[in-house]
């Protein structure tokens, strides 16, 4: 008998749209199995049924999962499309239109750095949970100076205006300077929405510049500049598929 999964789950691995993306479009009544629009996602389907979203039938899952590194430049926005006319991370993935790309955590508008990008939504949104437990690490510049006991209270984790931030390590890139402005390298597992900056912020520092530099076992390389594209050999991702997900 064929194995049958959520509707969601069957769209994300399409590369479609991500897990969450899926729900939302399944709810608005976007999605039909086989002609018949399903509104709930709690809908199982084979891989062989015939998915369709606005209309437009849906690839089955990819046989192959790619990802790619991409240096997002400071000023560009985390989005397909953007209401303001500003540049998406997407302008710069035109190219490869054939693979449906969703990129693996997010940067704000005024960060810069390491994303993500994959054709498989299921691993996206894997990526991403806290229990994955991927580290990012950044270089951040900040505007002030972190006591000693801002540090050791961020490395056991703290709560700010009632939301709960796990440990974070923070390495002084030259704790000797005495100039306004210090460069911090900052790991973390979890990247809510804007976290370093609030955290930052809560201790009197201002950021005023922030990398990602890695994701995971992924990194930039050292060498890779703003706006530059580059896929991860698959030698790579098969490893990382295996290290990380092969027992699930």
């Amino acid at each position: 008998m064929e194995e049958k999964i959520r509707l969601a789950k069957r769209i994300a691995e399409s590369g479609a749209a991500s897990r969450r993306e899926a729900e939302r479009l399944i709810e608005e009544g976007r999605v039909k199995v086989d002609g018949v629009i399903v509104k709930t996602p709690v809908f199982f389907v084979t891989e062989d049924i015939v998915v369709s979203i606005d209309e437009k039938i849906i690839p089955q899952k990819s046989e192959e999962i790619k990802i790619w590194k991409f240096y997002k430049p400071n000023g560009v926005i985390t989005s397909r499309k953007d209401s303001k006319g500003r540049p998406t991370v997407f302008d710069y993935f035109k190219k490869f239109e054939q693979d449906r790309l969703l990129y693996v955590g997010r940067l704000d508008c005024n960060s810069e750095g390491l994303l993500l990008f994959t054709n498989n939504g299921d691993l996206a949104r894997k990526m991403e949970l806290p229990k994955t437990a991927l580290q990012r690490t950044y270089r951040v510049r900040i505007f002030g100076k972190l006591s000693t006991v801002a540090k050791e209270k961020l490395r056991r984790g703290v709560v700010v205006d009632g939301i709960k931030y796990d440990p974070v390590e923070i390495v002084e890139e030259n704790e000797a300077t005495t100039a306004k402005n210090r460069w911090l390298k900052v790991t973390l597992s979890e990247g809510k929405n804007r976290e370093i900056r609030k955290l930052m912020q809560y201790f009197g520092c201002n950021v005023n510049r922030l990398i990602r530099i890695s994701y995971g076992p992924f990194n930039l390389d050292g060498i890779m500049q703003p706006g530059q594209i580059k896929r991860v050999d698959q030698r790579e991702v098969k490893q990382f598929l295996s290290e990380y997900f092969e027992k699930e």
